[in-house]
């Protein structure tokens, strides 16, 4: 039986470092961890008008992290907050793939930023920049390496991320400065950090439609490897 075919978004990046020709980009522990669950990884991008093209092949989609932020007003947002950098070619492809993949009924995996993009998707907003709308916050954006837990997560009972995990509390790393805001119809939050922020979201109409806050490609925790394990497992039943 082949692997499941999993598109993974890239980031892109202006000349400059690697290049100097714009470039698109991605960790290696993205791909790795889909290569240990057992999927077959394929790299995405940004071409809005490929979409569908890409979809008709793949049997999953992860929505990857990146040093960018949706552009308020994808949410109905009347101001932008001066931390806020967009990529609009980025966000536009992702969109594009995203609500195809979710008209099929694909597994899709939102990460960090891929879940504030799959929540503005599925008809939520986002908080813009957290330090200056949620008194008393934690630092969601960690200065101890990524490879090392931030700061844990209560996991909601009766939720896929608690079916998948097992676990009431999940350690987790921390690398953003938004967040969802909202719980729109149709979309369950199924964690939150210990200031209330949500950190992972779920939609249980679909067969799997699941986005985390943190980075799981890092294995932090052993529930970790179960996300990407129960990802690849529904593409593969696709």
């Amino acid at each position: 039986m082949s692997p499941p075919l999993i598109g993974i978004t890239l980031d892109w990046e202006p000349p400059g470092g690697y290049s100097n020709q714009p470039w698109f980009a991605l960790r290696e522990n993205y791909s790795r961890a889909v290569v240990e669950a057992g999927g077959l990884p394929i790299l995405l991008p940004h071409e809005p008008d490929s979409a569908e093209a890409y979809l008709e092949r793949l049997d999953g989609l992860i929505l990857t992290g990146g040093d960018f932020d949706v552009d308020p007003a994808c949410f109905g947002a009347e101001t932008r907050h001066p931390t806020v950098k967009t990529k609009d070619r980025r966000t536009a492809f992702e969109f594009a793939v995203t609500r195809g993949a979710l008209e099929r009924d694909l597994p899709v995996l939102g990460i960090c930023g891929g879940q504030q993009l799959l929540h503005v998707v599925l008809g939520g907003a986002l908080i813009q920049h957290i330090a200056d709308e949620v008194p008393g916050a934690l630092n969601h954006e960690q200065p101890n390496p990524r490879t090392e837990p931030g700061h844990s997560v209560r996991v909601m009972p009766d939720t896929l991320l608690y079916r998948i995990t097992g676990a009431d509390e999940l350690a987790v790393n921390s690398a953003h400065h938004q967040a969802a805001k909202d719980e729109p119809a149709g979309v369950v939050v199924n964690a939150r950090a210990p200031d209330g922020i949500i950190e992972g979201i779920e939609d249980p109409s679909r067969r799997f439609c699941l986005g985390v806050q943190w980075h799981p490609e890092y294995a932090v925790s052993a529930g970790d490897g179960k996300i990407f394990a129960a990802f690849v497992a529904a593409a593969a039943a696709s």
